[in-house]
């Protein structure tokens, strides 16, 4: 399949894992800095009142999970250290299913934050990346990001890579706040909220059922087949390997 014509692109929307960043730099740096942290920074922050707001929402998650079956690990608030205890066991819990919820992913982004801030962690992203941010740019594309981390844990990786702050490039940045990454009306939210039609927008992305909700909502699509990825299934999107196939110039 060929690449969309680039007169046809004003948007470039772009997923991180897989995408624009290894998945192991997320799989087996970022996740493991926040399990191994999880615990501290509760209980550092315990009595914050937006932490408060998100460790209720996962007891209630938890709850719901228990009601469905699911075994989420026990939870015991009978003193403080075992209720900061239970939170930090359900939220590892939840990383290891993968799960997208987003009370764990702000709670994760503030981990990092603090990660990032004592130098501890530095975002990855692949080489191609920075040359292609400033080459669509200088062609008039705006690009924004779509991934399932929160918008704080966007921004961090993007200011600390090897390359410098990408930060400058980017236009904007959306997460599951705007719902599931495979709900086509996310796409069409994302759209409205840029103020551009859906067949004004690129979406690149590695996993195939992001590429049908968002095509089911009139983008236009790349499946992103990079090294260490899980390997594609067989699919009708066009593969692109790298940035640079991207409107080269």
């Amino acid at each position: 399949m060929k690449l969309p014509e680039s007169e046809k692109i004003q948007i470039i929307l772009l997923d991180i894992e897989g995408t624009t960043t290894p998945l192991a730099f997320v799989y087996d740096v970022l996740f493991p800095y926040a399990a191994r942290e999880l615990n501290a920074f509760i209980r550092r922050h315990f009595r914050d009142s937006e932490i408060r707001r998100f460790l209720e929402s996962l007891r209630q998650q938890r709850a719901l999970d228990a009601s469905l079956g699911l075994a989420p690990p026990a939870w015991n608030d009978n003193s403080e250290v075992a209720e900061i205890n239970s939170i930090a066991e359900y939220g590892r819990w939840l990383m290891k299913q993968d799960r997208k919820d987003s009370s764990l992913k702000s709670i994760q982004g503030l981990v990092w934050q603090e990660g990032y801030a004592a130098g501890e962690l530095r975002g990855q992203v692949y080489p191609d990346v920075p040359k292609a941010l400033q080459r669509w740019r200088e062609q008039g594309k705006a690009i924004y990001i779509y991934s399932s981390g929160s918008v704080l844990a966007q921004k961090l990786l993007f200011q600390s890579t090897e390359y410098g702050d990408l930060t400058g490039l980017l236009d904007g940045y959306f997460d599951t706040q705007v719902g599931a990454k495979t709900d086509p009306k996310c796409y069409r939210t994302i759209s409205a909220e840029i103020r551009c039609e859906p067949q004004q927008v690129l979406f690149i992305s590695d996993a195939t059922g992001e590429l049908e909700a968002a095509e089911s909502a009139s983008m236009h699509t790349l499946l992103s087949v990079r090294p260490g990825n899980r390997p594609p299934q067989p699919a009708k999107f066009a593969v692109i390997r790298s940035f640079d196939e991207i409107f080269p110039g």
